[in-house]
């Protein structure tokens, strides 16, 4: 979801800048509200499990792509499926150009011995890399956010009158080395609904069940898992002041709409290319680096190293609370 999340904001200043072009999006049907708000872009549903699926489904998919007419074809993603699609484009004449994920540079990065702590390019930089081998070049600080639409009135019963800042928070990552402690989370949560509402953000059974839990506790906390469509969370987090969110999904959600986001990482470094759209490094927060000289120790989080399962406790919830209240802070004296 992050990933797709990332390529909104270059999406946008594509169409921005080049308004006479006709952009197809190519991707899983669940993220179409994404492009929504993007004028003269077209989203084509993928469907990868019926009638895409499969060696035979991608060749199904390169001829429903073929009859759109399409003059060049930008692979963000840069996996097996999009490569066998972009050879088939390649080969009937059409001009093609992929995302370098910069494996060596992150792998330098990520590695025990020999590391080098630097940024490597983030995938936004990337992603414009690949616009310009087919001929677009793109300004990013050009790009314009999304107007906030009104809450729809089924989100309004869920959230009440907006009386005071909102945060959201979304604890969960898809690898438990990049998820902050939940009890440390809780207190994190309780500490801030002293003075603000706070929405949590979850997916699935057992995310929506922990979620219930820590709110019927906290007074101001809604848990909002499960009762809104894609499309309706967008909408809620527009109206968001700011969202804590760990290296996952919710804080490129957040920041593709414009919204300050904090993230948490864990095993896993905003180094690597990965920090939410127009965010400063300074709203990144990690652990202790001379406790934990060997982080980050994954570009994905997907690697367990002994010793370092609790690095994030090295993250105080004082420390978290403190750097939103600063955002707040910082955010109402804007406006």
């Amino acid at each position: 979801m992050g990933d797709v999340a990332m390529v909104v904001p270059v999406v946008k200043a594509l169409q921005e800048q080049y308004p006479t072009l006709k952009i197809t999006v190519a991707s899983r049907g669940f993220f179409k509200p994404f492009f929504e708000t993007i004028p003269n872009v077209h989203f084509f549903s993928i469907d990868v499990k019926g009638r895409h699926k499969g060696f035979l489904g991608l060749i199904r998919l390169f001829l429903d792509l073929k009859k759109r007419k399409i003059d060049a074809i930008a692979d963000l993603h840069n996996v097996l499926r999009t490569q066998v699609i972009r050879f088939l484009f390649l080969f009937s004449g059409v001009v093609c150009a992929s995302t370098d994920k910069g494996r060596a540079e992150k792998k330098a990065l990520t590695r025990a011995e020999n590391k080098l702590l630097q940024p490597v390019k983030s995938m936004f930089e990337r992603h414009i890399e690949t616009l310009k081998k087919l001929g677009f070049v793109i300004d990013l600080k050009q790009v314009t956010f999304p107007k906030k639409e009104n809450l729809s009135q089924k989100i309004q019963n869920i959230t009440g009158q907006k009386n005071k800042s909102w945060i959201g928070i979304a604890p969960f990552a898809q690898y438990e080395t990049k998820m902050y402690p939940l009890h440390l989370m809780q207190e994190v949560i309780a500490s801030l609904a002293l003075e603000h509402q706070i929405f949590l953000f979850g997916g699935g059974k057992k995310e929506q069940e922990q979620l219930d839990e820590i709110a019927s506790k906290i007074p101001n906390a809604i848990n909002i898992t499960g009762k809104l469509t894609l499309s309706e969370e967008l909408q809620l987090i527009h109206h968001l002041d700011v969202m804590l969110s760990m290296d996952s999904g919710n804080g490129h959600l957040a920041a593709m709409l414009g919204i300050p986001v904090i993230t948490l990482w864990g095993n896993t470094h905003p180094y690597a290319g990965f920090v939410p759209f127009n965010q400063p490094l300074a709203n990144s927060l990690t652990p202790d680096l001379k406790q934990y000289p060997l982080l980050p120790t994954s570009v994905y989080g997907n690697k367990k190293i002994e010793g370092y399962t609790d690095c994030m406790k090295s993250i105080s919830p004082e420390q978290v609370v403190e750097k939103i209240q600063q955002l707040l802070t910082h955010h109402q004296s804007q406006h």
